[in-house]
């Protein structure tokens, strides 16, 4: 089984890809897919169950607000995450991929952003935590639901920013399925390249939640993450509206 798993990770590699993803949940979910590949289990049925998955960590986010339960909790979304990668690297390795899937796939990944912004603001409004001027906000605050309300809005408006530009009308380049496998050489870099290569990097990590949500779990900062999270999708909906208005306003 662990050579079938090696393999799998071998071929169903991409060229980009999120640091914590090759080296934690990949490997784990090349076993999951050795174990699975052998069977009649779809694609598209991993993607339901990592969904499913997914569902019962975000209503335990809501109904385990203590330290303990913020682990238990972030446990389950990170096991729905290694199926979200699982689905994939299933199709890629038996050929199953498709545009119909990796659309429903990227559809289930929007609702889980929405899921988890609205349970992170509901957790913090039941558990009290720092708000956003900095001092603490008691149990019960209602600024927490208020700025659930604003931030299940804003990561909604931020995929759907994201499915709008992918558009092949709006970017010229057709939907494929053809995954990035082996990484590509790259010339090295240089000078300001190298910096802003770096904080594209950063951005990216903290942006990407199952990298290092448990680790604001450990620290029991999930209310800190809640605002890091809303405000760089709001960093992110800016600067594409800034681009929507330069090509779409011009005269």
């Amino acid at each position: 089984m662990f050579s079938t798993a090696a393999r799998v990770y071998r071929e169903t590699r991409k060229k980009h890809d999120q640091v914590f993803n090759l080296y934690v949940m990949r490997p784990i979910a090349a076993v999951f897919v050795a174990l699975v590949s052998r069977t009649s289990v779809t694609p598209n049925q991993v993607t339901l169950l990592n969904l499913a998955v997914f569902v019962v960590g975000a209503v335990m986010l809501l109904g385990l607000p203590s330290w303990g339960g913020g682990i238990a909790s972030v446990a389950v979304l990170e096991l729905s995450y290694c199926l979200d990668c699982a689905d994939g690297m299933l199709a890629r390795f038996k050929k199953l991929a498709s545009k119909t899937g990796h659309l429903f796939d990227f559809f289930t990944d929007e609702l889980k952003a929405v899921l988890l912004v609205g349970a992170l603001a509901v957790r913090a409004w039941r558990a009290g935590g720092l708000g956003l001027d900095g001092l603490a906000w008691a149990p019960g605050d209602p600024r927490f639901l208020l700025a659930g309300i604003v931030g299940v809005t804003v990561v909604a408006s931020a995929v759907s920013l994201t499915t709008f530009v992918r558009r092949p009308e709006l970017s010229g380049r057709a939907t494929t399925v053809e995954a990035h496998y082996d990484a590509v050489d790259k010339p090295p870099a240089t000078g300001v390249a190298i910096v802003a290569g770096l904080v594209a990097t950063f951005l990216r990590f903290i942006n990407h939640y199952p990298s290092h949500l448990w680790l604001w779990a450990i620290v029991g900062r999930m209310d800190v993450y809640f605002w890091v999270w809303i405000g760089l999708s709001a960093l992110y909906l800016a600067r594409g509206w800034l681009g929507l208005i330069r090509r779409f306003g011009r005269g």
